[in-house]
């Protein structure tokens, strides 16, 4: 009795929150059904109850290639620096922001920072073209006029570990510096006040005020990314690269994997099945592992 007493007070909010829940169930719950095609032999014109099952086939084939260990590596690998980088430099935008109060030059800098992620990839994509092109490209005119050698980019992989990852930082860290900004506008100014007061310079404010009241936003943060840590951004790696073969010792993730397996012919829905049904369980123990370490470090801080 108690639950339908419950629901009837909060009618006007779960009316709200309907959409959300529908949304929800249609697109996040329902298609899980698909996971059993990771344990098939899928045929198209046999449909997913017609298939062949084949148990942990798909798997066994999939880690007994050196694809699982290259894409594997790769994403989590630029992940964790995506990680690292962002909420170094999302928090120094943050505090910067911070410091420069309500003056215009701020607000034009918050504008400037946060436009890059509104931006397609695909547009992304042809500005890195006009830098890293290798005949007309700005990059190779810059080395050039130096006296140095052109660089064909796009068939170099050695140079990409770098190149992402600026990139990534480019295109995010404006939107994720506003989530830390807007957390360091409400601090209480009377600490700050105290602090000035006390004789403490602007970085020790910081420093002793400003980053451990940062701490519980970081952490939701970093189990959130961490939850993610075995997806990758599509746009960046698949079409930023333009999709070079000669790059994928370096740019191959778990995502573009599932997508060059579906449409480069072989149609091979088993095996990209279980590759999106091992990301999904590594990325559920990676928030399981994550939380279970912040708890242990800092129980007020976990997510549950």
């Amino acid at each position: 009795m108690k639950f339908f007493k419950d629901v009837k007070n909060n009618l006007p909010l779960l009316a709200l929150a309907t959409p959300c829940i529908a949304w929800l169930i249609l697109f996040c719950y329902v298609p899980m059904f698909g996971i059993v095609i990771a344990f098939k032999d899928f045929r198209f014109n046999k449909g997913i109850f017609g298939s062949k099952w084949v148990g942990f086939k798909n798997f066994e084939f999939l880690f007994t290639t050196e694809d699982a260990w290259i894409m594997t590596r790769n994403t989590i690998l630029y992940n964790l620096a995506f990680i690292v980088i962002g909420l170094v430099f999302a928090i120094m935008f943050a505090i910067l922001y911070d410091a420069l109060g309500k003056s215009k030059l701020n607000r034009i800098n918050q504008t400037v920072a946060i436009f890059p992620h509104f931006l397609s990839w695909v547009v992304i994509s042809f500005f890195g073209y006009a830098i890293l092109s290798s005949d007309k490209g700005i990059a190779n005119q810059i080395i050039t006029s130096f006296g140095g050698e052109p660089i064909n980019w796009y068939s170099e992989p050695k140079y990409w570990p770098f190149i992402l990852p600026i990139v990534r930082v480019w295109q995010s860290v404006g939107y994720s510096s506003i989530i830390y900004y807007s957390n360091i506008r409400g601090f209480d100014s009377e600490l700050y006040e105290a602090a000035r007061i006390d004789g403490a310079t602007w970085l020790q404010s910081v420093r002793h005020i400003t980053l451990p009241l940062l701490k519980p936003i970081v952490t939701i943060m970093f189990i959130m990314n961490v939850g993610g840590i075995m997806h990758s951004d599509f746009g960046l790696f698949q079409l930023f690269p333009k999709n070079s073969g000669a790059l994928y010792s370096v740019t191959q993730t778990i995502d573009t994997y599932v997508y060059n397996g579906m449409m480069g012919g072989s149609g091979n829905m088993g095996v990209t099945g279980a590759v999106g049904f091992y990301q999904a369980i590594v990325g559920f123990l990676m928030v399981i592992g994550a939380n279970a370490l912040v708890k242990k470090i800092e129980p007020d801080n976990a997510l549950f």
